[in-house]
């Protein structure tokens, strides 16, 4: 079966502190290495109430030393908000720490508002984050350490500097990404719960065009899907309405808390407002192991996804272990080997 991995975003659910979240990454990772996942990425978000860690490398290595073998890393770090020098030294003292089970997923976007964006790169980004390419060009070089002859950097080490970075992910959600990693040899990661339509097509792009580099020898696919499983799908779909509920407020611009199921059983829906939660379906996987395997699978070899990663998001957090337990089932967890 196909390697099966967990995107957390650490939320934050509405009457819990959002310390509460992290604590609850730590153990949801536990759970997960004790399944057999292949992999247990962090997100990294600034400035909303409903995401607690807006810092993937702190995560990292708080996972990685209380699991035991699964693969931690980010997914992603949003690159134009550091420093390439940083992320380059954090993601090595990771490896160093932790070697063979780091990896470094890289994002475009701000992972935030404006303002906030502003907030974290004033210092030191007076271009505004638009140099995504040369940043990612920078942080292979403190990798490589081949700076042109006579670049100022040439005497600047990323330490420890016996140390190599991680294998390097590039993530997202359109064909610009997809053809970035192809052409520069990196593995790519596509998020089909914010792009549904276009998942295909960029992947399978990225697996024709890819070419072989000092990252990768052969293209490696991950396609990144929210699911939420449960013994019926009657209970799944009670599951699922937090998340309907949330992703609502989210298009509206209200970044709040995962709302409680009976929050979500009480709000006045307008008929434009459950036809929009209906469209949402289209990015969520929600059901039974039997109902939801039928609808996974054919995306899977649609987009000759050579791995899939799951991200879950409910209300309760025994039901998300549960859900995560039964997509180990489904999937055959347990029984994979790690790329």
């Amino acid at each position: 079966m196909i390697p099966v991995s967990i995107l957390d975003l650490s939320v934050v659910t509405t009457g819990t502190p959002p310390a509460q979240a992290l604590r609850n990454s730590i153990d949801l990772a536990r759970h997960a290495d004790r399944l057999g996942y292949t992999r247990y990425w962090l997100a990294e978000h600034h400035s909303l109430a409903s995401v607690a860690s807006p810092a993937p490398e702190i995560m990292i290595g708080q996972i990685a030393a209380a699991t035991q073998r699964i693969r931690v890393g980010s997914g992603g770090v949003m690159l134009p908000n550091h420093a390439p020098l940083m992320v380059a030294e954090r993601f090595k003292m990771l490896e160093a720490l932790f070697p063979g089970r780091i990896d470094l997923g890289l994002g475009r976007a701000p992972g935030t508002d404006q303002t906030t964006m502003h907030a974290l790169r004033q210092r030191f980004d007076p271009r505004g984050g638009d140099d995504f390419i040369e940043r990612l060009i920078e942080l292979t070089l403190w990798d490589t350490r081949e700076f042109p002859e006579g670049h100022p950097y040439n005497n600047v080490l990323a330490m420890p500097d016996d140390t190599r970075l991680p294998p390097i992910w590039l993530l997202g959600s359109s064909d610009y990404s997809a053809q970035l990693s192809a052409q520069i040899g990196m593995g790519f990661a596509f998020a089909h719960h914010f792009a549904s339509h276009d998942a295909a097509d960029a992947m399978i792009h990225y697996r024709a065009h890819f070419k072989p580099s000092r990252w990768r020898d052969n293209p490696y696919a991950i396609l990144a899907i929210a699911v939420i499983m449960a013994e019926t799908d009657e209970e799944a779909d009670r599951l699922a309405m937090s998340a309907d509920l949330n992703r609502l407020l989210r298009d509206r611009g209200q970044y709040r808390p995962l709302p409680s199921i009976e929050e979500a059983q009480v709000y006045p829906y307008s008929e434009a407002e459950r036809a929009h939660i209906a469209r949402n379906r289209s990015r969520l996987f929600v059901g039974s192991k039997q109902t939801m395997m039928d609808k996974i699978m054919p995306l899977i070899e649609l987009c000759k996804a050579d791995e899939v990663m799951v991200i879950t998001a409910t209300y309760d957090h025994e039901a998300r272990k549960r859900s995560y337990s039964l997509v180990a089932e489904a999937f055959g967890v347990g029984t994979q080997m790690v790329a």
